[in-house]
């Protein structure tokens, strides 16, 4: 039987930790008979942007407009099961979910959703905007469900029964998988087992040791790149913005393993905990599978004490400042002095040109 499953995140649900399996894994999957389509890992995000009617697609360079037509046709010209795996389909609309089912026939769709409690979940989405170059404050992060299926770092895609309620008239119940995310008792790759038990993939047959959730910025370096991003204006591409802010200055720099955690407003927290249990009758009220403890998804009654990101202090940001410059400095000496030694080493001219058209790549920011 010719079967797709659409993970559609929720985004910050261990959606990148999981893709970090997939796509290195994506021959071996194979072999065990799942089919992940695409001429390349971006074309998942690009066939989110089409579905969602996104014209910054257009933007994304030669052949980015036809990723959705490529998907589909490898999915419908393979016999068993394919994934198609972004966290931004989250925030289609009903329109867009039929059409897109539409789109995928013959092929069953199964939609895959992870999921955790909303709280967390809203704290680690500003945090994300952040690395999208925002300057909004948590205080008036989230503070409304848009109608506009091309927003993301919103309600619209956070909200769990909001999304299964758009699903509703294009997938039947049953074949919508809601996977609950682990607990912090649960094993480091327990997330990855579920997520593998839905697709029907023994999960020790597939190497994934070594992939890791994404770390989190304290409160003190959240509020600092939230302040130095009113002044990187000139990341003005997607590409640029996930390349430097995303990657190279908030994951590889300002992300601690002593990371200060914090919370939202009060009326925030209240916020978070009345959308999880809404999501709870929504799912009680269906026939969804239904992967772990749904107890998960209900933000608990007691919480620890933790700051707010307003609290921090101007002596702090200055020293994390002080940190991150130090930082800085101490990468561009390691690039320049990399950049020094290869021109000092003479390279055969086939060698050379083969270095320049990485280079070249690494500059556009192009996936291997």
């Amino acid at each position: 039987m010719q079967r797709v499953f659409l993970h559609i995140g929720l985004p910050k649900t261990g959606t990148s930790y999981l893709q970090s399996i997939v796509w290195p894994q994506r021959d071996r999957l194979a072999e065990l008979g799942v089919l992940v389509p695409g001429r390349e890992k971006r074309d998942h995000l690009l066939s989110s942007l089409i579905v969602r009617g996104d014209p910054a697609v257009a933007r994304r360079g030669p052949g980015a407009d036809r990723a959705w037509a490529v998907v589909c046709a490898e999915v419908a010209a393979h016999a068993g099961t394919s994934l198609v795996s972004h966290e931004f389909f989250c925030s289609a609309s009903a329109e867009q979910w039929a059409r897109a089912v539409a789109d995928l026939a013959p092929a069953e769709v199964h939609v895959v959703v992870t999921a955790r409690e909303p709280l967390g979940l809203f704290s680690s989405s500003w945090q994300e905007s952040l690395k999208n170059r925002s300057t909004t404050a948590l205080a008036d992060y989230g503070r409304s469900e848009s109608d506009d299926p091309r927003v993301v770092w919103d309600w619209r895609a956070l909200d769990l029964g909001l999304v299964l309620g758009r699903l509703r008239d294009a997938v039947p119940d049953e074949r919508v998988h809601v996977v609950v995310s682990p607990g912090p008792g649960d094993p480091r790759d327990e997330l990855w087992r579920r997520f593998a038990g839905v697709l029907g993939v023994d999960p020790e047959a597939v190497p994934h040791e070594r992939a890791f959730p994404n770390a989190s910025m304290g409160v003190v370096e959240a509020e600092l790149l939230r302040r130095l991003n009113a002044h990187l204006g000139e990341f003005h591409s997607a590409r640029e913005r996930a390349r430097w802010i995303r990657t190279f200055l908030a994951d590889g720099l300002l992300v601690t393993p002593d990371a200060e955690r914090f919370w939202p407003d009060d009326d925030q927290v209240a916020d978070a905990r009345q959308r999880g249990e809404r999501a709870l009758d929504v799912i009680g009220a269906g026939r969804y599978d239904v992967v772990g403890d749904l107890a998960r998804l209900r933000v608990p009654d007691d919480l620890p004490a933790r700051r707010h990101p307003a609290d921090v202090t101007e002596a702090e940001l200055l020293a994390a400042s002080v940190r991150l410059n130090g930082q800085l400095m101490g990468e561009v000496r390691r690039r320049s002095d990399a950049g020094e030694r290869h021109r000092r080493t003479p390279a055969p001219s086939s060698a050379r040109r083969a270095y320049t058209r990485l280079m070249r790549r690494v500059g556009r920011g192009d996936s291997g």
